[in-house]
């Protein structure tokens, strides 16, 4: 008895070591393809078609022991990788990854080149080269460097210097900083004129258009507010999915257009819910009462009523003034004389006359 029971403790050892060492030690027929960069590992062994067939345990388990193989292959090529700790001896132990070799695609398109410019093209057109210069230059009136633009520029403003030159052939009468100040304000509008020009360009060629900037103003209205409000909550990495909200505000975070979000119906889910809305469907195209939407037909009798009423209101209204137009002008009684009148009133004597005349009392 004391020689089998030894027997039977030698063997559950060496079970046990062998347990231990297929933990770590994964066989395989064709060796796996890497991408540390990535941390991607791809197995080309075809899995056996017999244990896969059918949806019962003993495919789950296949699964299983197959996706552990492989992870358990990836960890050990990344232990093989050159280590440190991180944040001195006491830190966790970093591996530093190679450069990934797989080209994953892009979740989005590439961005859309911007058009160019009316400037560009002609610098294109010419071979005109654009030059780097510097933004400090010697000023020798103030003996130090100044921006070459802008606010306190080398030479400062000609429009705003105490002394303006009169350059010749110009009249001698006219005022020189007048002048320079006028033809500021036109470089300022051409300047303008041209930054339009190139918006609608961009706009006409499909392009995105850099939206208006949020100027502070002394009184903002409802509108303004909330909508700056929900700029700044989108300007994360998140959208505003991880910022407090605000008191009122609803829960689902704003999008970046401002618009409502279309929400679908899930395409795993309640299928009672869509059993029923598919038999509705059905069960209206197959009657042969139409379906009556009350609103609807209400508001569409009250406009035709409308309609009606609103036309013969207008049908009386001109009847009425054909009436009056029809008195006022009865024929015999115009306003104007015919000529035949006209000559015998000129024939009357100055005195009176017979006839048809009035007659004096005695």
């Amino acid at each position: 008895m004391a020689a089998v029971r030894v027997e039977a403790v030698l063997a559950a050892a060496e079970e046990q070591e062998a347990e231990k060492r297929r933990s770590i030690t994964v066989e395989k027929e064709l060796e796996l393809e890497y991408d540390l960069g990535n941390l991607l590992a791809v197995d080309r062994n075809p899995p056996p078609a017999a244990a896969l067939r059918g949806a019962g345990p003993r495919r789950e388990a296949l699964l299983r022991a197959l996706a552990r193989d492989n992870t358990q292959l990836l960890v050990s090529q990344l232990w093989g990788l050159p280590a440190e700790r991180a944040g001195g001896a006491g830190g966790p132990l970093v591996a530093q990854l190679p450069e990934p070799t797989f080209g994953l695609p892009r979740e989005k398109p590439p961005p859309k080149p911007r058009p160019p410019t009316r400037w560009e093209q002609f610098a294109r057109l010419k071979g005109i080269r654009r030059k780097k210069k510097t933004s400090l230059v010697w000023d020798e009136q103030a003996k130090e460097w100044r921006r070459r633009w802008g606010y306190r520029r080398a030479g400062g403003d000609p429009s705003r210097a105490w002394l303006a030159e009169v350059p010749a052939g110009a009249d001698p009468e006219e005022d020189q900083f007048a002048r320079l100040r006028r033809e500021k304000r036109e470089r300022v509008a051409r300047n303008e004129l041209n930054r339009l020009r190139n918006l609608a360009r961009a706009h006409r060629a499909g392009t995105a258009v850099p939206a208006a900037p949020l100027h502070p103003t002394g009184h903002q209205d409802r509108d303004e507010l909330r909508r700056v409000a929900r700029v700044a909550r989108v300007s994360t990495a998140s959208l505003g999915r991880f910022q407090p909200r605000l008191p009122k505000e609803p829960a689902e975070p704003p999008s970046r257009s401002g618009g409502k979000k279309r929400r679908f119906e899930p395409l795993l889910g309640n299928l009672a819910a869509e059993r029923s809305r598919q038999l509705e469907l059905l069960r209206d195209m197959g009657s042969k009462k139409p379906v009556l939407d009350i609103t609807r037909a209400v508001n569409k009798q009250m406009r035709q009523e409308e309609a009606e009423a609103a036309a013969a209101n207008k049908g009386k209204k001109q009847s009425k003034r054909g009436k009056r137009g029809r008195r006022q002008q009865r024929p015999g009684r115009s306003g104007k004389k015919s000529g035949a009148r006209r000559q015998a009133q000129k024939q009357k004597p100055a005195g009176g006359g017979t006839g048809g005349g009035r007659r004096k009392k005695a």
